[in-house]
């Protein structure tokens, strides 16, 4: 039997390599999956957790807005966030309202007609980050809505927020599935937030930055070249070379000099303690006074954490990079990868005013993250 089978496989060997290389990938891309159900249901029963937790009668299930972009990701924004966050979210026991996007721009729109909620969620990439953060601090009332958490689901793309926010996977389940559960967490971090105003229209905001330059007036051509596959990049800026080199773009930047970044202020007042709580506390401090030594050695030992974060961050800066004059056409080539944006997003070349609004929105973030952010020397 064994001979016979050793004999068929020799004598059509070319339908057996075909036969071989189906069967592998056919079992690759089922392992895939199933790893995929296992990262969906360990991430589905820590969010149960989340939704067992008990509240008084007196609280309200948390709100939800969730901003979803369908088009996302060639289309396939929609079957991801069900898939993979759209669960997370629910077992949480939050009340989730799902707001899907029909066009380029709608994002704005409907900032401008949300209401008030407790958490705000966008599920997409960078262009309905951007879209969304613009028509919030466009609003009316932004400086109070700003002070709502946001959380990022990467379903986009590109996802550039999402290296600061999260800790970043080759698996497309565990970073979708991680964001998700970094809600849920609850830890925020604050972000620095760029206000751009042209001479005439309404300002943009952006959380990543601003390109200019010659690589803008490559990246219209990087699509024709789509069947270099990896390479497509590399060779649109290497026949932008065969043009025109060297690529001079000219500009004048006026600058002033960065502000003292003023100390932390607390999230929020801490609520008040209950009736009975407040009594026992006057009783035991009238009963035994606490002794002055004491409470200023307390105080002291609160006081240098906060001196700590502070010596950190000394001030409010925007950080300006000017390719240098020797820039040759291999150095172009190789880094050639970026745009005129605004967080990855076109827009017209036009003289803009650039300005910084420090701290100006508060982010969901993985504990990971938050700690690495926070202690690092800005």
């Amino acid at each position: 039997m064994t001979i016979t089978l050793f004999v068929t496989l020799r004598n059509h060997w070319k339908k057996s390599t075909v036969a071989a290389c189906a069967l592998s990938y056919g079992g690759h891309w089922l392992y895939g999956k199933h790893c995929d159900n296992l990262l969906r249901r360990d991430a589905c029963l820590a969010a149960r957790e989340f939704g067992r937790q008990q509240i008084s009668p007196q609280e309200q299930l948390k709100k939800a807005t969730v901003i979803l972009n369908p088009a996302a990701c060639r289309g396939k924004a929609n079957n991801l966030f069900e898939k993979n966050a759209a669960p997370i979210l629910h077992l949480a026991g939050m009340e989730v309202t799902l707001v899907k996007t029909d066009y380029e721009g709608q994002a704005k729109k409907l900032m401008e007609l949300m209401e008030q909620t407790d958490m705000l969620i966008v599920a997409g990439g960078d262009g309905t980050l951007q879209e969304v953060i613009t028509g919030l601090l466009r609003r009316a009332d932004h400086e109070s809505f700003s002070k709502t958490p946001i959380g990022f689901i990467p379903l986009g793309s590109h996802n550039s927020l999402s290296e600061s926010l999260h800790i970043l996977s080759d698996n497309q389940v565990k970073h979708i599935t991680s964001a998700t559960l970094s809600i849920l967490q609850g830890e925020t971090v604050p972000l620095d937030v760029l206000q751009i105003k042209g001479e005439k229209e309404q300002p943009v905001f952006a959380l990543i930055g601003l390109r200019w330059g010659a690589f803008r007036d490559v990246a219209s051509t990087i699509k024709k070249y789509w069947y270099l596959g990896p390479l497509k990049i590399k060779a649109a800026h290497w026949f932008s070379t065969l043009r025109e080199w060297p690529q001079v773009h000219e500009a004048s930047v006026s600058y002033i000099a960065p502000t003292l970044r003023p100390p932390d202020l607390p999230e929020q007042k801490p609520q008040r303690p209950n009736l009975m709580y407040r009594i026992a506390r006057r009783l035991k401090n009238y009963w035994y006074p606490p002794i002055p030594g004491n409470t200023i050695f307390v105080l002291v030992m609160f006081k240098l954490p906060v001196v700590l974060f502070v010596l950190q961050r000394i001030d409010d800066s925007l950080l300006v990079c000017v390719e240098p004059d020797s820039f040759t056409v291999g150095d172009f080539i190789t880094e050639g990868a970026g745009f005129y944006n605004i967080d990855n997003e076109e827009y017209e070349a036009m003289s803009v005013e650039v300005r910084l609004l420090p701290r100006k929105l508060r982010f969901f973030c993985s504990a990971e993250r938050r700690e690495q952010l926070l202690t690092q020397v800005l």
